[in-house]
């Protein structure tokens, strides 16, 4: 029996931690490929990218997403960009930097890109346009509604979803459980791409759960500072590092980056 692999993604600053939660935390260029680096070495084939301002803000700059690009040209993984509002960016601003960019891989909060519905029809078709594979971020089930309403009506085109379930939540605080995560599954179309993250301590947990049920997984800093005993993790790569040995305990093995690109592609037949 061929052994699955499945995609560990590195998600490690967010839009709204610094380095005053943990002195690890990256918010440089600089930062961000040494935090890359380890996090690539533990077994992420995918980096989650968020970029800051001067300011250490979160950012959707066009400009400081190619300086951070730039510096990560010398790692083999799939990055990943964010266009996270925040709370500080309206859908045009998130449209916008995703036209700017045309990146390969972006994330999209549905919740987030619904407060404008031309936008968010105008954002997926030049997605689409430019080659460019969403990952629809979705809080609770109402955003699953939401997505699969705008792809019956030709908004989202058609064709396998790239999903990402989130446990949890920052505001207000609510820790990840990992028995939540097969209801999540329950209604997303049987033939969608999924991952889940997690917030809190439980984060393990939930990554061993998703890797069990056939998914894949987001960890770091962005949504957890911890171990799964508790204590404090030295850096990103440390709960990486986690993550692929709960999915090596269970057969399940860290997929390399060239195997997270065809398991993201929109023209997979199969997951490796």
């Amino acid at each position: 029996m061929t052994e699955r692999s499945a995609i560990i993604c590195a998600a490690i600053n967010g839009a709204r931690r610094t380095s005053a939660d943990h002195p690890a935390l990256p918010v440089t260029p600089d930062g961000i490929l040494r935090e890359a680096r380890a996090c690539y070495k533990a077994g992420a084939a995918m980096l989650h990218l968020h970029v800051r301002d001067g300011d250490g803000r979160h950012s959707l700059d066009g400009g400081l997403y190619a300086e951070a690009l730039a510096a990560l040209e010398e790692l083999d993984m799939v990055i990943q960009i964010t266009t996270e509002a925040a709370g500080r960016y309206a859908p045009e601003a998130q449209a916008e930097c995703l036209a700017r960019l045309t990146p390969a891989q972006a994330s999209v909060s549905v919740r987030e890109i619904a407060r404008d519905a031309a936008v968010a029809s105008r954002l997926y078709r030049d997605a689409a346009a430019a080659g460019t594979e969403i990952q629809h971020i979705l809080y609770d089930d109402a955003d699953l509604q939401q997505l699969t309403a705008w792809q019956a009506a030709g908004i989202v085109p058609s064709g396998r979803l790239n999903l990402l379930f989130v446990l949890g939540r920052y505001q207000p605080a609510e820790l990840a459980r990992a028995q939540d995560v097969p209801g999540r599954l329950r209604d997303r179309p049987a033939d969608s791409l999924w991952s889940v993250c997690a917030f809190g301590q439980s984060e393990a947990a939930c990554a061993a759960m998703a890797f069990a049920l056939g998914g894949h997984v987001r960890v770091g800093f962005e949504n957890n500072l911890h171990l799964p005993d508790g204590r404090i993790a030295p850096d990103n790569a440390a709960l990486v590092a986690n993550a692929a040995a709960l999915a090596h305990a269970i057969g399940v093995r860290p997929a390399t980056p060239a195997e997270a690109r065809a398991i993201l592609s929109r023209n997979a037949d199969q997951e490796l």
